[in-house]
């Protein structure tokens, strides 16, 4: 397979998966309003591709980057390789994970990109950060809980922003006559949804950390494939459920699905190609080891933290596409918009503190 043997390649892989990670809701955004039931049926098939094509290409050529003989190949691997145990493992990661992940689909179809991936994210890494340490005290507290802290403290602020904002609209609505009720109010619902699904995403961290670990552990590419495949069954079971009892609308027949313009549906595959891609690359770089020497035995390029601080990364990286982009708080009080200009200190700062302070130890 192919692997990254320097820093340099290991670095632009990695930044390559926050963008990634941070970009791929802009194809939903484009379909202009598409359920997002039916946009997820086409993001898992678009995940699955992503991993399937780097397995059998990048994953099975069975050279690294320095030309040396690299690690098992794709189906050497998944065949002969990783134990069951590891392989189940990795596919019980890809089950939660993907109903946290379906569910902050939800609420980005009902709140936006810059509130609801950077709620659902940072739940997600203020949650994978003290799981970590309780399961196994990984980390400095001194720096780890402050990080926590700090995120939590950006997910309050931005959903006060938010309710800010959407009580607003609502008394606008109320004085132009868009709506016949005089009561201002502010669904909860987007901001549970988030705030669910992140804290889901966080309980497969630990799922996915044992499909990786020990010496029938699998490799990057094997373990994108494996979660892909989690994600795109359990996409048949969870999608089947929100379309019979959506979060909004009315429900939805499966005949539906193939009603839809080529258009959307293509979008709904670059969405999920776009995922995929970005977390094959991760896989890789956070697998990356040096050449190592006599004296120096090879460590890996990237830190333990490296996947919580990319993971933040992409947090910010949506939210200022929503904000600058999509301009989903267009028309914001000067509170409102000091206060998301504050979540964004706020991340940015347990961003810096994870950097500078890495709660883990390899």
């Amino acid at each position: 397979m192919i692997l990254p043997a320097t820093y340099a390649p290991t670095l632009l892989l990695a930044l390559l998966a926050l963008l990634c990670w941070g970009s791929w809701a802009n194809a939903y955004k484009l379909t202009r309003g598409e359920r997002f039931e039916i946009f997820y049926w086409d993001y898992a098939l678009g995940v699955l591709l992503a991993a399937l094509v780097a397995a059998f290409t990048c994953g099975s050529l069975g050279v690294d980057l320095s030309g040396d003989v690299g690690g098992f190949a794709f189906l050497d691997d998944i065949s002969l390789h990783a134990s069951k145990h590891s392989i189940a493992y990795g596919l019980a990661a890809g089950l939660v994970f993907n109903l946290g992940s379906i569910l902050l689909a939800a609420a980005l179809s009902l709140t936006g990109m810059s509130f609801a991936l950077p709620v659902g994210l940072g739940l997600a890494i203020a949650g994978a950060l003290v799981l970590d340490y309780v399961l196994n005290s990984h980390g400095n507290p001194l720096a780890l809980f402050p990080a926590a802290v700090l995120l939590i403290a950006g997910v309050v602020v931005e959903v006060v922003a938010y309710r800010a904002v959407s009580l607003e609209r609502a008394k606008a609505a109320i004085r132009t006559g868009k709506t016949k009720s005089n009561r201002v109010t502010a669904s909860w619902q987007g901001i549970v949804l988030a705030g669910v699904g992140g804290l889901l995403m966080a309980l497969c961290c630990p799922l996915l950390a044992l499909s990786r670990q020990g010496e029938f552990g699998m490799g990057p590419y094997t373990a994108a494939v494996v979660f892909a495949v989690g994600i795109f069954v359990s996409t048949c079971i969870y999608n089947l459920f929100f379309m019979n009892l959506p979060v909004q609308g009315q429900p939805l027949e499966l005949l539906q699905y193939f009603q839809e313009p080529a258009r959307q549906h293509l979008l709904g595959v670059l969405g999920g190609i776009v995922w995929g891609a970005g977390t094959v690359s991760y896989f890789v770089a956070s697998s990356a080891v040096s050449a190592g020497s006599a004296k120096n035995p090879p460590v890996l390029l990237l830190g333990p933290a490296a996947g919580y601080v990319l993971v933040l990364g992409a947090a910010l990286v949506s939210a200022l596409w929503g904000l600058l982009v999509w301009k989903e708080f267009a028309g914001a009080t000067r509170r409102v918009r000091a206060l998301l200009g504050a979540t964004l200190a706020l991340f940015a700062a347990a961003l810096a503190l994870i950097l500078l302070a890495p709660p883990f130890t390899a």
